[in-house]
């Protein structure tokens, strides 16, 4: 735990950086912005395009920015919502404890430890090459796990309500990432990837 400090372990041992600061915020500042999350974020489905077979998560998502960004993954496209308040709050906080600016942010809602996310890397062309990604854990501890690319190594971390994991360098070429699944996990968490999207902003209505 790193309560108000700005020292952090970077959890990796070799190319790349994934520096954990612990908790950030007090339980009281973190159940908060937990609970406003969960109240005002427009929390979706998420879909996917896998293998030719349309696919609708458990998980929900949400896509926000400071512009209409358009992010595709999965072969699917969102376009980015306007800022809230917490989101806002939240951002400012990162950007200030990281040091670096982001302009998006994508949101997942995990219900319990029966939804998490398969081995993946965050390297879509949106987001251009060594990016900065600042990840914030509300709600239910989870188990986090690295995997190197080639070695196969396995690294894992768990993220408590309130931390900060940033991921910076070139983690996303030589790491896989992901959330693994727990029965013993009850309650919900919600995870905040703050991000910046280096393509020009498209406002199409029809995705509105």
């Amino acid at each position: 735990m790193n309560l108000f400090n700005d020292k952090f372990v970077n959890v990796l041992n070799k190319d790349g950086e994934a520096n954990y600061y612990g908790i950030i915020m007090t339980t009281s500042e973190a159940n908060t912005y937990y609970n406003l999350l969960l109240k005002n974020i427009n929390w979706k489905n998420d879909e996917a395009l896998y293998h030719g077979r349309h696919i609708v998560t458990k998980r929900k998502v949400a896509w926000y920015g400071d512009q209409g960004f358009l992010y595709t993954y999965s072969n699917t496209t969102k376009q980015a919502l306007p800022w809230t308040n917490e989101l806002i709050d939240l951002k400012r906080k990162t950007e200030l404890i990281t040091n670096s600016q982001f302009n998006s942010c994508l949101l997942n809602l995990y219900h319990d430890g029966n939804e998490g996310m398969t081995w993946h890397s965050d390297d879509e062309k949106s987001l251009g090459k060594n990016t900065v990604i600042a990840s914030l854990s509300f709600g239910a501890e989870r188990k986090f796990s690295f995997k190197h690319r080639r070695t196969r190594q396995t690294i894992s971390l768990l993220l408590e309500n309130g931390s900060l994991l940033v991921m910076r360098g070139n983690t996303q070429s030589n790491w896989l990432h992901s959330l693994p699944l727990s029965s013993k996990i009850n309650h919900p968490r919600i995870n905040l990837t703050f991000r910046t999207i280096i393509d020009e902003p498209i406002h199409d209505t029809k995705l509105t």
